[in-house]
């Protein structure tokens, strides 16, 4: 494929695009550049220019993916960059179709997210906590069972944040959107042990929330590896995450709630949980229902 010059080349504008304007994260950003960089690598030097390419080589190119034997959700992850590419260009009158639109790829096995049973996460709610950091832990698992938050929205919040009186978070979750979630009895008392804390050790002019034992904002790693430590290896903050929207959802059944307060922008990413319930209530119909487990006796009378 022919080069294009690097200040005025599609993929660069389409990065800036990803980044300025949709507001994603360096990281997703470039996640879209390996994908769309790995698709011209496979059409080689001399391939077509944007505009010529066809459905055929997009359809090639899932192929070759395939045969490297990369999982199929590396490979929706791709396609998706693609679309997103081509839908781009369309956009700025680059190219008039989107040969990447209707590429299927290979059937993905719907995974359902690990939760917490409600009473495993209220005996880890209930570890004794031990000076500064565990206090500040017990807060910090607290808040991310009480909202919800991704683990990045956690490490990134402010201490103006929290707004104590009207009992509510404000997060800042993808593509920089912001939305504000109630916060538990339980965590407002957890947060109100570990305010007081954290003022004694804060750095001057540190304005996070979650702090380090040095006075400093705790990065994802951080927050990550302490859930761990503190549940043992049973729960990670995402786990915690998961678990939130399986018990509002178990207990609401409100969907529509359950998204707004996980900050999903599709319904459909939502949904995962009621799946989640569906095999939650089956499971408690095969320990409960008198005709959901046949004896041997019963099995072989049938016979």
């Amino acid at each position: 494929m022919r080069r294009e010059a690097e200040a005025e080349s599609p993929l660069v504008r389409f990065l800036g695009h990803l980044g300025e304007e949709r507001g994603l994260s360096p990281r997703t950003v470039a996640g879209y550049r390996r994908d769309v960089e790995a698709f011209r690598a496979y059409l080689g030097e001399d391939g077509p220019g944007w505009e010529a390419v066809t459905s055929q080589q997009v359809r090639g190119f899932v192929g070759h993916l395939h045969r490297r034997g990369l999982a199929a959700r590396s490979i929706h992850r791709s396609l998706s960059a693609l679309r997103t590419f081509f839908r781009f260009l369309i956009r700025e009158r680059l190219v008039t179709a989107n040969p990447a639109e209707q590429v299927a790829a290979p059937r993905m096995e719907r995974s359902l997210p690990r939760v917490l049973a409600p009473e495993q996460a209220s005996a880890l709610m209930q570890r004794p906590e031990q000076g500064f950091e565990g206090v500040r832990d017990r807060a910090l698992v607290e808040l991310l069972y009480s909202c919800g938050l991704r683990v990045s929205e956690a490490a990134a919040l402010d201490l103006t944040a929290l707004d104590r009186r009207a009992g509510e978070v404000r997060a800042l979750g993808k593509g920089r959107k912001t939305r504000i979630v109630p916060v538990g009895r339980k965590a407002l008392e957890a947060l109100d042990a570990y305010l007081p804390l954290r003022a004694e050790r804060a750095d001057a002019g540190e304005t996070a929330l979650f702090l380090t034992r040095r006075g400093r904002r705790m990065s994802v790693r951080a927050m990550q590896q302490r859930v761990r430590r503190l549940s043992g290896g049973a729960a990670s903050p995402h786990t915690l995450r998961h678990s939130f929207a399986s018990h509002l959802l178990e207990s609401s059944g409100d969907l529509r709630a359950v998204q707004e307060l996980l900050g999903h922008a599709n319904l459909s990413t939502t949904q995962i949980y009621t799946h989640l319930d569906i095999q939650q209530l089956s499971a408690a119909y095969d320990r409960a229902h008198p005709r959901a487990r046949r004896g041997s006796s019963e099995s072989e009378n049938e016979s």
